[in-house]
Order: structure tokens, then sequence, then C-alpha cells
């Protein structure tokens, strides 16, 4: 299995974090992908890519609830990250859209977006997307680099099939399943039903969003197990089938993981 949107570099698991990642290789990840916030997480996160050289990976973005006044002074500073052709970095993110809380800064967000998209199609590299109360807005700004070859990773998918199969129409994307398609009220698991099994990728987003029968607990990446487990089950297959495929989808979008 391979985690692809983790943030245990976080606070969070700053008592456990070594205890939490041999949790993670116990349970049978075995990688963990890891997207930036903003500039206070870079330094925690590649800190813990040199503890566990090649199995975490980083990534470099700004987070859309992370724009704010001095935004392009910050995508300047992690641009210029992304210019070093020895970086470690094998994505663009997390990046987006989220005006579920706030839209105050709703343009900004839209702008940082788009500077993060030509980020993608400048360096090689694929996107790691958060998008929440933001679809329309963020089919929009996607749609002009079409034809640019973008690729990535549409992160923590929860929406309708027909919001599925418009992301999908972006043919280098997969979807990021996480926990939330465990939950039992959840219309996930019909949604997926309609949805290639080669155009998902397991994800925990941890800390957040833990998966049955851990909800409402610290999430970790040991736990991306249960979502395989569900995936196995929403398509009817092995989970060494989900597993091998997932990881497979992984390794298409992510060439730069070694």
């Amino acid at each position: 299995m391979i985690d692809t949107h983790s943030h245990i570099y976080g606070p969070e698991f700053e008592e456990d974090r070594e205890l939490v990642v041999q949790r993670a290789r116990q349970a049978g990840v075995e990688r963990i992908l890891l997207p930036n916030i903003n500039e206070e997480s870079i330094e925690p996160m590649l800190s813990l890519c040199r503890s566990n050289p090649g199995y975490c990976y980083p990534m470099m973005g700004l987070h859309p609830e992370d724009v704010t006044d001095d935004y392009l002074q910050v995508l300047s500073r992690m641009e210029a990250l992304l210019e070093d052709p020895s970086h470690p970095y094998i994505a663009v993110g997390e990046v987006g859209l989220d005006f579920y809380w706030d839209a105050s800064y709703k343009q900004q967000q839209i702008d940082a977006f788009s500077r993060q998209i030509e980020w993608a199609v400048r360096y090689g590299l694929p996107l790691m997307i958060h998008s929440r109360s933001a679809h329309s807005e963020l089919v929009q700004a996607l749609r002009p680099y079409m034809s640019e070859g973008v690729s990535g990773v549409f992160h923590c998918f929860g929406g309708t099939l027909e919001e599925a199969q418009e992301l999908l129409t972006f043919d280098g994307f997969v979807l990021g399943i996480g926990g939330v398609s465990t939950f039992k009220k959840s219309p996930l698991s019909d949604v997926l039903r309609h949805i290639p099994l080669q155009r998902i990728v397991l994800e925990t987003d941890s800390p957040y969003l833990a998966p049955t029968p851990y909800r409402g607990k610290r999430n970790e990446s040991a736990y991306v197990v249960e979502v395989m487990r569900k995936m196995a089950d929403i398509y009817n297959v092995t989970p060494e089938e989900v597993e091998k495929v997932t990881n497979a989808n992984v390794k298409r979008v992510f060439p730069r993981m070694k």
C-alpha cells in the first residue's frame, strides 16, 4: 500500500512520530507521500524525509487555506525551491481551492492555484489538489491546461458521480480516496462502483478523517489498510488486487518517486 496524502510531519505527531512511521511499515505501507502546507511546514516535512529516505517523499505547494495577503511573496520563495534541478519534491501540492469556511480570499486563492498549476507544467510535476466547495471554479481553473499534460490527484474526493466523471475528463488525474469512504452513511461507495479502480489511489490525510473503526481519533498512515479493505469490498476484488492496481496508479502519477 502507498499512502498518497499524509501530514505526519505536523505537530499532532510530535510525541510519537517515529512510532507512527514504524506502525505504518508494520501495516504494509510501502511509501508515504507528504504534501506541504505553508512555509512553516517545509522543514519538518523535509526532516521526516531525511529520517526515512526512500520511504517518505515531499511535495511543495501552498494550501488554499494558507493563502493570505503575502501569498505572492510566499509563492516566489517556494518556486525558488523547485528551480533547483536537484530538488527532492515529487509533486506540486497541496494546492487548490477551499471556499467552505471563508471565501474572503477567493480571487487570491484562484490566482495562487493558477500559478501553481503553471509550476506543474514548467517543472514537469503532478499536482496534489485540494478542493472544497469549489468544484466549478476548480474545473474552470484547470481547463486551460488540459493540453499541457497536467496530471495528479484530486485529493479527498467526496463528490457526486457527475463531479467525479467531470474531474476524470482530465486524463492524467486520479481520485484520492480516504477514510470517508468507510463511513456508514457515505455515498462514496455508490459513486466509486462507476469509477475504474485504475483511476483511484489510497490516502489517509493524517491526522484528519480517520477511517472506521478509528473515526474521531487521530488518523495515521497505518490506517490506510482500512481504506484498501473498503475498496476491495466496493470493487469485489481481493485486497491484494486493490494494492497492486493502486500502487501502479501511484507510480504512474508520481514518476519522481523512486
